[in-house]
Protein backbone atom coordinates (compact mmCIF):
# COMPACT_ATOMS: atom_id res chain seq x y z
CA UNK A 1 0.00 0.00 0.00
CA UNK A 2 2.88 2.37 0.65
CA UNK A 3 3.22 5.16 3.15
CA UNK A 4 -0.08 6.88 4.04
CA UNK A 5 0.99 10.52 4.34
CA UNK A 6 -2.52 11.89 5.03
CA UNK A 7 -3.05 9.57 7.98
CA UNK A 8 0.44 10.34 9.25
CA UNK A 9 -0.20 14.08 8.94
CA UNK A 10 -3.53 13.82 10.77
CA UNK A 11 -2.03 11.89 13.68
CA UNK A 12 1.02 14.17 13.81
CA UNK A 13 -1.06 17.35 14.02
CA UNK A 14 -3.29 15.75 16.65
CA UNK A 15 -0.25 15.15 18.89
CA UNK A 16 0.69 18.27 20.89
CA UNK A 17 4.38 19.07 20.52
CA UNK A 18 4.47 22.68 21.67
CA UNK A 19 5.70 21.92 25.19
CA UNK A 20 6.91 18.32 25.06
CA UNK A 21 7.94 16.48 21.90
CA UNK A 22 8.29 13.04 23.52
CA UNK A 23 5.01 11.63 22.18
CA UNK A 24 5.59 13.08 18.72
CA UNK A 25 9.11 11.67 18.54
CA UNK A 26 7.90 8.23 19.64
CA UNK A 27 5.18 8.36 16.98
CA UNK A 28 7.72 9.21 14.27
CA UNK A 29 10.10 6.44 15.37
CA UNK A 30 7.27 3.90 15.37
CA UNK A 31 6.09 4.97 11.91
CA UNK A 32 9.60 4.58 10.53
CA UNK A 33 9.81 1.10 12.03
CA UNK A 34 6.45 0.17 10.48
CA UNK A 35 7.92 1.16 7.11
CA UNK A 36 10.86 -1.18 7.64
CA UNK A 37 13.49 1.31 8.77
CA UNK A 38 15.72 1.32 11.84
CA UNK A 39 15.77 4.88 13.22
CA UNK A 40 18.16 6.15 15.86
CA UNK A 41 17.67 8.91 18.43
CA UNK A 42 20.95 10.70 19.04
CA UNK A 43 22.20 12.31 22.24
CA UNK A 44 20.38 15.60 21.68
CA UNK A 45 17.08 14.06 20.59
CA UNK A 46 17.34 14.10 16.79
CA UNK A 47 15.69 11.20 14.96
CA UNK A 48 17.79 9.80 12.10
CA UNK A 49 17.12 7.07 9.57
CA UNK A 50 19.19 6.16 6.53
CA UNK A 51 18.59 4.27 3.31
CA UNK A 52 21.04 3.19 0.63
CA UNK A 53 24.76 2.62 0.87
CA UNK A 54 26.34 2.79 4.30
CA UNK A 55 29.83 3.72 3.12
CA UNK A 56 31.11 7.02 1.76
CA UNK A 57 30.75 5.98 -1.89
CA UNK A 58 28.00 7.74 -3.82
CA UNK A 59 25.99 10.91 -3.33
CA UNK A 60 24.42 11.56 0.06
CA UNK A 61 21.25 13.65 0.46
CA UNK A 62 19.67 14.70 3.75
CA UNK A 63 15.99 15.51 4.29
CA UNK A 64 15.58 17.62 7.41
CA UNK A 65 12.76 19.26 9.32
CA UNK A 66 11.54 19.61 12.91
CA UNK A 67 8.84 17.98 15.05
CA UNK A 68 8.28 20.75 17.60
CA UNK A 69 5.76 23.57 17.24
CA UNK A 70 5.15 26.92 18.82
CA UNK A 71 2.46 27.16 21.53
CA UNK A 72 -0.42 26.92 22.02
CA UNK A 73 -1.59 23.58 20.66
CA UNK A 74 -4.51 23.98 18.24
CA UNK A 75 -6.64 20.89 17.52
CA UNK A 76 -6.70 19.16 14.15
CA UNK A 77 -9.56 20.09 11.83
CA UNK A 78 -10.08 19.02 8.23
CA UNK A 79 -12.47 20.49 5.69
CA UNK A 80 -11.99 18.79 2.33
CA UNK A 81 -8.46 19.49 1.13
CA UNK A 82 -7.68 21.97 3.91
CA UNK A 83 -6.21 20.91 7.24
CA UNK A 84 -6.00 23.34 10.15
CA UNK A 85 -4.21 22.95 13.44
CA UNK A 86 -0.94 23.70 15.14
CA UNK A 87 1.93 22.39 13.06
CA UNK A 88 -0.28 21.74 10.03
CA UNK A 89 2.21 23.63 7.86
CA UNK A 90 5.05 24.35 10.32
CA UNK A 91 6.35 21.81 10.07
CA UNK A 92 4.29 18.60 10.15
CA UNK A 93 3.12 19.19 6.59
CA UNK A 94 6.72 19.30 5.35
CA UNK A 95 7.51 16.34 7.64
CA UNK A 96 4.75 14.24 6.05
CA UNK A 97 6.06 15.11 2.58
CA UNK A 98 9.70 14.37 3.42
CA UNK A 99 8.82 11.13 5.18
CA UNK A 100 6.77 10.01 2.19
CA UNK A 101 9.68 10.78 -0.15
CA UNK A 102 12.14 9.05 2.18
CA UNK A 103 10.06 5.87 2.27
CA UNK A 104 9.04 5.84 -1.41
CA UNK A 105 12.05 7.03 -3.43
CA UNK A 106 14.03 4.52 -5.49
CA UNK A 107 17.70 4.87 -4.65
CA UNK A 108 20.50 3.82 -6.95
CA UNK A 109 24.05 4.09 -5.68
CA UNK A 110 23.60 6.89 -3.17
CA UNK A 111 22.42 7.37 0.38
CA UNK A 112 19.37 9.16 1.77
CA UNK A 113 19.04 10.32 5.37
CA UNK A 114 15.97 11.62 7.15
CA UNK A 115 17.01 13.81 10.08
CA UNK A 116 14.40 15.51 12.27
CA UNK A 117 15.16 17.90 15.10
CA UNK A 118 13.28 18.40 18.38
CA UNK A 119 13.84 22.09 19.11
CA UNK A 120 13.89 24.27 15.97
CA UNK A 121 11.39 26.69 17.47
CA UNK A 122 13.45 27.17 20.65
CA UNK A 123 17.10 26.36 21.29
CA UNK A 124 18.10 24.72 17.96
CA UNK A 125 20.60 22.43 19.65
CA UNK A 126 19.39 19.64 17.37
CA UNK A 127 20.15 21.52 14.16
CA UNK A 128 23.53 22.66 15.42
CA UNK A 129 24.42 19.08 16.38
CA UNK A 130 23.40 17.75 12.97
CA UNK A 131 25.51 20.43 11.33
CA UNK A 132 28.50 19.22 13.32
CA UNK A 133 27.97 15.48 12.84
CA UNK A 134 26.42 15.03 9.38
CA UNK A 135 28.24 15.31 6.08
CA UNK A 136 26.27 15.26 2.84
CA UNK A 137 26.21 16.45 -0.75
CA UNK A 138 22.91 18.27 -0.36
CA UNK A 139 20.22 19.16 2.17
CA UNK A 140 16.48 19.74 1.74
CA UNK A 141 15.08 21.51 4.79
CA UNK A 142 11.31 21.21 5.18
CA UNK A 143 9.52 24.49 5.89
CA UNK A 144 6.41 26.12 4.39
CA UNK A 145 7.52 27.75 1.12
CA UNK A 146 4.44 27.27 -1.08
CA UNK A 147 6.47 24.75 -3.13
CA UNK A 148 9.01 27.42 -4.06
CA UNK A 149 12.67 26.44 -3.78
CA UNK A 150 14.40 28.80 -1.37
CA UNK A 151 18.16 28.85 -1.81
CA UNK A 152 19.04 31.62 0.64
CA UNK A 153 17.84 33.30 3.83
CA UNK A 154 19.00 35.90 6.27
CA UNK A 155 20.04 34.65 9.69
CA UNK A 156 18.47 35.65 12.95
CA UNK A 157 19.72 36.40 16.42
CA UNK A 158 18.95 38.72 19.26
CA UNK A 159 20.98 40.64 21.78
CA UNK A 160 20.82 42.85 24.84
CA UNK A 161 22.73 46.05 25.54
CA UNK A 162 22.82 46.94 29.21
CA UNK A 163 23.77 50.47 30.22
CA UNK A 164 25.05 51.11 33.74
CA UNK A 165 24.65 54.40 35.57
CA UNK A 166 24.45 55.37 39.23
CA UNK A 167 21.34 55.41 41.36
CA UNK A 168 20.17 58.47 43.28
CA UNK A 169 16.97 59.95 44.68
CA UNK A 170 14.95 61.72 41.99
CA UNK A 171 14.76 64.83 44.16
CA UNK A 172 18.47 65.29 43.44
CA UNK A 173 19.10 63.60 40.05
CA UNK A 174 22.54 65.17 39.66
CA UNK A 175 23.74 63.03 42.55
CA UNK A 176 23.50 59.98 40.29
CA UNK A 177 23.81 59.06 36.64
CA UNK A 178 20.55 58.17 34.92
CA UNK A 179 21.05 55.10 32.73
CA UNK A 180 17.94 55.95 30.73
CA UNK A 181 19.58 59.14 29.46
CA UNK A 182 21.97 57.03 27.41
CA UNK A 183 19.15 55.32 25.52
CA UNK A 184 18.79 58.19 23.05
CA UNK A 185 22.41 58.04 21.83
CA UNK A 186 22.23 54.24 21.86
CA UNK A 187 19.16 54.11 19.61
CA UNK A 188 20.76 56.58 17.22
CA UNK A 189 23.90 54.44 17.11
CA UNK A 190 21.91 51.30 16.34
CA UNK A 191 20.06 53.09 13.55
CA UNK A 192 23.34 54.04 11.87
CA UNK A 193 25.28 50.82 12.53
CA UNK A 194 24.78 49.18 9.15
CA UNK A 195 25.53 52.37 7.27
CA UNK A 196 28.83 52.79 9.10
CA UNK A 197 30.00 49.29 10.03
CA UNK A 198 27.68 46.57 8.77
CA UNK A 199 28.20 43.92 6.10
CA UNK A 200 26.48 46.04 3.45
CA UNK A 201 23.87 45.03 0.94
CA UNK A 202 24.00 41.43 -0.24
CA UNK A 203 23.40 40.77 -3.92
CA UNK A 204 20.66 38.23 -3.12
CA UNK A 205 19.42 38.89 0.40
CA UNK A 206 19.55 42.66 0.38
CA UNK A 207 20.37 44.68 3.48
CA UNK A 208 20.71 43.37 7.02
CA UNK A 209 18.47 44.83 9.70
CA UNK A 210 19.14 45.84 13.29
CA UNK A 211 15.92 46.59 15.13
CA UNK A 212 15.48 47.66 18.78
CA UNK A 213 12.54 45.65 20.10
CA UNK A 214 12.41 46.10 23.89
CA UNK A 215 13.50 48.56 26.56
CA UNK A 216 13.57 47.72 30.24
CA UNK A 217 14.80 49.87 33.11
CA UNK A 218 13.96 51.77 36.20
CA UNK A 219 12.13 50.99 39.42
CA UNK A 220 10.39 53.33 41.88
CA UNK A 221 9.31 56.59 40.28
CA UNK A 222 11.33 58.59 42.79
CA UNK A 223 14.61 56.79 42.05
CA UNK A 224 17.17 57.50 39.32
CA UNK A 225 17.72 54.17 37.54
CA UNK A 226 21.24 52.80 37.59
CA UNK A 227 20.61 50.26 34.81
CA UNK A 228 18.70 50.08 31.55
CA UNK A 229 18.61 47.33 28.91
CA UNK A 230 17.78 47.68 25.22
CA UNK A 231 17.09 44.42 23.39
CA UNK A 232 17.34 44.06 19.63
CA UNK A 233 16.71 41.70 16.72
CA UNK A 234 19.46 41.17 14.14
CA UNK A 235 18.83 39.76 10.64
CA UNK A 236 22.29 39.35 9.08
CA UNK A 237 23.42 38.70 5.52
CA UNK A 238 26.62 36.94 4.42
CA UNK A 239 29.44 37.04 5.30
CA UNK A 240 28.49 38.23 8.79
CA UNK A 241 28.56 35.72 11.64
CA UNK A 242 27.06 36.14 15.09
CA UNK A 243 30.41 36.00 16.86
CA UNK A 244 31.93 38.71 14.67
CA UNK A 245 28.81 40.86 14.88
CA UNK A 246 28.63 41.02 18.67
CA UNK A 247 32.32 41.89 18.96
CA UNK A 248 32.05 44.59 16.31
CA UNK A 249 28.87 46.08 17.78
CA UNK A 250 30.49 46.44 21.19
CA UNK A 251 33.51 48.19 19.65
CA UNK A 252 31.24 50.46 17.62
CA UNK A 253 29.04 51.46 20.58
CA UNK A 254 32.09 52.37 22.63
CA UNK A 255 32.63 55.24 20.20
CA UNK A 256 29.05 56.49 20.46
CA UNK A 257 27.99 56.27 24.10
CA UNK A 258 29.13 58.93 26.58
CA UNK A 259 32.32 57.93 28.36
CA UNK A 260 30.58 58.34 31.71
CA UNK A 261 28.50 55.21 31.09
CA UNK A 262 29.63 51.62 31.18
CA UNK A 263 27.78 49.04 29.11
CA UNK A 264 27.96 45.49 27.85
CA UNK A 265 26.60 43.67 24.81
CA UNK A 266 25.41 40.09 25.18
CA UNK A 267 23.52 37.59 23.02
CA UNK A 268 19.90 37.31 24.10
CA UNK A 269 20.21 33.52 24.27
CA UNK A 270 23.85 32.88 25.17
CA UNK A 271 23.38 29.14 25.66
CA UNK A 272 21.79 28.57 22.24
CA UNK A 273 23.28 28.66 18.74
CA UNK A 274 22.41 31.53 16.43
CA UNK A 275 21.50 30.73 12.80
CA UNK A 276 23.63 32.71 10.38
CA UNK A 277 22.55 33.70 6.88
CA UNK A 278 23.15 31.25 4.03
CA UNK A 279 23.19 31.45 0.25
CA UNK A 280 23.30 28.39 -2.02
CA UNK A 281 24.16 28.87 -5.68
CA UNK A 282 20.79 28.94 -7.48
CA UNK A 283 22.39 27.16 -10.43
CA UNK A 284 23.40 24.16 -8.33
CA UNK A 285 22.03 20.74 -9.29
CA UNK A 286 19.93 20.44 -6.13
CA UNK A 287 18.20 23.80 -6.63
CA UNK A 288 17.54 23.30 -10.32
CA UNK A 289 16.38 19.70 -10.00
CA UNK A 290 13.94 20.46 -7.19
CA UNK A 291 12.60 23.55 -8.97
CA UNK A 292 12.02 21.54 -12.16
CA UNK A 293 10.20 18.89 -10.14
CA UNK A 294 8.04 21.28 -8.10
CA UNK A 295 7.35 23.94 -10.70
CA UNK A 296 7.94 26.56 -8.04
CA UNK A 297 9.98 29.71 -8.16
CA UNK A 298 13.60 29.93 -7.02
CA UNK A 299 13.76 32.61 -4.35
CA UNK A 300 14.93 33.54 -0.87
CA UNK A 301 13.17 32.43 2.31
CA UNK A 302 11.60 34.99 4.62
CA UNK A 303 12.71 33.57 7.97
CA UNK A 304 15.78 32.12 9.68
CA UNK A 305 15.89 28.32 9.76
CA UNK A 306 18.13 25.42 10.68
CA UNK A 307 19.29 25.37 7.05
CA UNK A 308 22.14 27.64 8.07
CA UNK A 309 23.74 24.82 10.07
CA UNK A 310 24.11 22.71 6.90
CA UNK A 311 24.91 25.25 4.21
CA UNK A 312 28.67 25.31 4.82
CA UNK A 313 28.79 21.56 4.20
CA UNK A 314 26.82 21.34 0.97
CA UNK A 315 24.10 22.90 -1.21
CA UNK A 316 21.06 23.56 0.96
CA UNK A 317 17.49 24.53 0.11
CA UNK A 318 14.35 25.25 2.10
CA UNK A 319 11.23 23.69 0.61
CA UNK A 320 7.79 22.47 1.53
CA UNK A 321 4.00 22.78 1.44
CA UNK A 322 2.12 25.62 3.09
CA UNK A 323 3.04 29.26 3.50
CA UNK A 324 4.33 31.49 6.26
CA UNK A 325 1.68 34.08 5.40
CA UNK A 326 -1.04 34.69 2.83
CA UNK A 327 -3.08 37.72 1.72
CA UNK A 328 -5.01 37.66 5.00
CA UNK A 329 -1.94 37.68 7.24
CA UNK A 330 0.28 35.21 9.13
CA UNK A 331 -0.38 31.48 8.70
CA UNK A 332 2.51 29.62 10.35
CA UNK A 333 2.55 30.28 14.12
CA UNK A 334 -0.93 31.84 13.84
CA UNK A 335 -4.26 30.60 15.21
CA UNK A 336 -5.41 30.08 11.60
CA UNK A 337 -2.49 27.84 10.62
CA UNK A 338 -3.42 25.57 7.72
CA UNK A 339 -2.09 23.54 4.80
CA UNK A 340 -3.67 21.69 1.89
CA UNK A 341 -3.27 17.95 1.49
CA UNK A 342 -2.83 18.40 -2.25
CA UNK A 343 0.19 20.61 -1.63
CA UNK A 344 1.68 18.06 0.77
CA UNK A 345 1.25 15.46 -1.99
CA UNK A 346 2.89 17.76 -4.54
CA UNK A 347 5.81 18.41 -2.18
CA UNK A 348 6.30 14.68 -1.58
CA UNK A 349 6.30 13.98 -5.31
CA UNK A 350 8.78 16.79 -6.01
CA UNK A 351 11.20 15.64 -3.31
CA UNK A 352 10.90 12.01 -4.39
CA UNK A 353 11.61 12.96 -8.00
CA UNK A 354 14.60 15.05 -6.92
CA UNK A 355 16.01 12.26 -4.78
CA UNK A 356 15.61 9.72 -7.56
CA UNK A 357 17.21 12.02 -10.12
CA UNK A 358 20.24 12.86 -7.99
CA UNK A 359 20.70 9.40 -6.46
CA UNK A 360 20.03 7.46 -9.68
Amino acid sequence: MGFDRNTFHRKAVQIPSDEDITEMRSFLVEELRKEGHDPDVDEVGNVLATRGTTDSVGTHLVLNTHIDTVPPHIPYDRSGDVVRGRGACDAKGPLAALLDAFCSASIGTGRLTLATTPDEETSQYGGEHLGETLSADGYIVGEPTGLDVCHAARGGYGGRITIYGESAHASDPTAGMNAINAVGPLLEALEQYDERRGAGQHEVLGKPTLTPTHIEGGGPLNQVPDECTVSFDRRPVPPETSQAFFADLESYLAQWLPDTYEFDVQPAYPDSPDPDAFNTDPDSELVQTLADASGGDIRTFEAATEASYFADDGPTVVFGPGVLADEEGPVAHADREYVTLSEIAAAAEAVQSTVETILS
